[in-house]
């Protein structure tokens, strides 16, 4: 559609302002981060309340790989939900949650035999990723990635090392769990540079932490993304991964993949872990499996498997709406090359994003893979100071404009539009960033 964005009203209007007025009387504060009131969707346009055409580039936060309504899934859902909603399938048996399971066992990479546990959201499956390695190992300590983002349950929580907002006021989280820095070349933890650094971020793994401080043979698994999502969209070196799996191997510890933003097509790979030419242990989705309803999985090989009933569980896990659009969203995928599809937008977009840098000083880095994409707006590009106000004041000049945008890491913007995204679209939208860009930056 060439007439999107098209602003009737300044955002948000005076419907918007009227929902919002009674969402934060009765709603929960949670992370709200854009005053968009939304009334309907298709693709990447979203229609709010007071009739505004809006450009979508957050994907309800990298939920709709295959736009807003795709009409399979939405026909998927009405199908099912007219033949049966609910049946527990922790409990009892239908024949959507075992074909799902078998695709995803197909799908993943890693050995054939695996097996899968439902649950409804990221930090789920996350919790079970969890239970699964200390249940399976016998071990009862973890390690993760300071900038990893895992969810907000306390099990996942204690995995979450992206911003302090999330764990103040709720110490003490699982114990057992050390954090080592993450794979960030453009702020080195260590002040090194790549590739003189001989990659110091995952030797140190094994020659620091596992060999003075943490007992190797008490660690069940270590936690990380492909690419580090609300972190900043942190894309690690090639050999990063190949290396860090290396020493897991060396000590019988479990690699557990969050693909939770980074899965189904978002990095122009069905999942993100395959550019770096390893497999998980335990990987696990959710996000966009659905696109847009609630449903997560934890796939892991199948000698991992609890084996007896009762240790882990839930209610609506693999409920048969979920499953019904998860299988539809698989098909869309496939039928619609949308995973080709998203590397090569991803390259189009990544192109034309360095072309902006090289305008704007406000932009330090130009970062991603396929459609995962994100600047970081810096102060000075020598300093590397945190542009996060500046960065803010850009995402509320894009949306001003009718462009929807998210934020992510302490001055980054992410740009994750669904796998559908056509070049004109993120034309449009590079039009609007560049205006945004330079009305913050007078």
């Amino acid at each position: 559609m060439s007439n999107v964005p098209d602003i009737k009203v300044t955002p948000p209007g005076p419907s918007a302002r009227e929902i919002i007025a009674k969402d934060e009387h009765y709603v929960a504060t949670t992370t709200k981060s854009l005053p968009v009131v939304a009334r309907s969707a298709k693709g990447l346009v979203v229609e709010d309340v007071d009739g505004n055409l809006l450009l979508d580039f957050s994907s309800g936060i990298s939920v709709l790989n295959t736009g807003h309504c795709h009409p399979r899934v939405v026909e998927a859902v009405r199908k099912q939900s007219g033949e049966l909603m609910h049946f527990a399938g922790t409990d009892f048996y239908y024949d959507l949650q075992a074909s799902l399971a078998q695709r995803l066992s197909e799908i993943t990479p890693g050995p054939p035999e695996k097996k899968v546990f439902f649950g409804n959201s990221g930090a789920e499956s996350i919790e079970a990723a969890i239970k699964i390695a200390k249940w399976s190992t016998q071990r009862m300590r973890v390690i993760a990635f300071i900038g990893a983002f895992h969810g907000r349950t306390t099990g996942a929580l204690s995995l979450t090392a992206s911003k302090n907002v999330q764990k103040q006021r709720f110490f003490p989280t699982m114990d057992g769990v050390t954090h080592i820095p993450f794979a960030n070349c453009y702020r080195c933890p260590y002040h090194l540079e790549y590739p003189s650094c001989d990659l110091w971020c995952a030797k140190t793994l094994d020659e620091t932490y596992l060999s003075t401080f943490v007992p190797p043979d008490e660690v069940a698994a270590l936690f990380g993304e492909p690419v580090q999502g609300e972190g900043g969209y942190i894309v690690p070196p090639k050999e990063f991964y190949p290396t860090i799996r290396k020493t897991l191997d060396k000590y019988g510890i479990l690699l557990v993949d969050d693909e939770v933003q980074a899965g189904l097509g978002r990095t122009g790979r069905m999942w993100g872990i395959e550019h770096w030419g390893i497999y998980p242990d335990i990987l696990t989705i959710s996000k966009s499996l659905g696109s847009g309803i609630p449903i997560s999985a934890t796939v892991f090989r199948k000698e991992l498997d609890f084996g007896v009933q009762g240790a882990h569980s839930n209610t609506f896990g693999g409920n048969l709406v979920g499953c019904a659009a998860s299988l539809a969203t698989l098909d869309v995928l496939s039928e619609e090359k949308l995973v080709e599809r998203s590397e090569k937008m991803g390259a189009y977009f990544r192109k034309r994003l360095e072309e902006l840098q090289e305008k704007h000083e406000l932009i330090g880095d130009v970062r991603g893979l396929g459609l995962m994409l994100a600047i970081e707006l810096v102060r000075d590009r020598r300093t590397k100071d945190f542009a996060t106000a500046e960065r803010d004041r850009v995402i509320a000049e894009a949306f001003r404009r009718g462009l929807i945008l998210l934020g992510c890491g302490r001055s980054g913007i992410r740009l994750i539009p669904s796998l559908t995204v056509t070049e004109e679209q993120i034309d449009t939208a590079l039009a609007i960033l560049d205006e945004s860009l330079s009305t913050v930056a007078k």
